[in-house]
């Protein structure tokens, strides 16, 4: 498991990768927090295109940045999710926290 952050501008980019389940979501959630704290970005851009297996602690992760954001009127981009994840979190309601590409073919561009 790791993240990678990338501030560009007011956008804060987290590269995820490994697995987000139950025992990894703890150090992703507090590194993206940190730095939401530190640079109160407008957007977040979650980077799903190096996560091999999600649980749904992934959904929770998820929606504790959405809360997290809610304050700074920030909104959250879900980028390069594999179809398996992209499914499950169309089937969790992602979609009404953060935008999803619309399909796995937009979700690689």
């Amino acid at each position: 498991m790791s993240v990678e952050l990338k501030m560009t501008g007011e956008v804060l980019t987290a590269y995820l990768s490994g697995e987000l389940d139950h025992h990894n979501a703890r150090e992703m959630r507090e590194a993206v927090d940190e730095a939401i704290e530190l640079n109160h970005p407008s957007m977040l851009v979650l980077d799903f295109g190096q996560i091999g297996f999600m649980d749904s602690s992934g959904i929770g992760f998820i929606m504790g940045r959405y809360r997290n954001l809610s304050r700074y009127g920030a909104t959250i981009h879900i980028s390069d999710a594999p179809p398996a994840i992209l499914k499950m979190m169309k089937l969790a309601g992602v979609e009404k926290l953060a935008t999803l590409p619309k399909t796995v073919k937009e979700s690689k561009k």
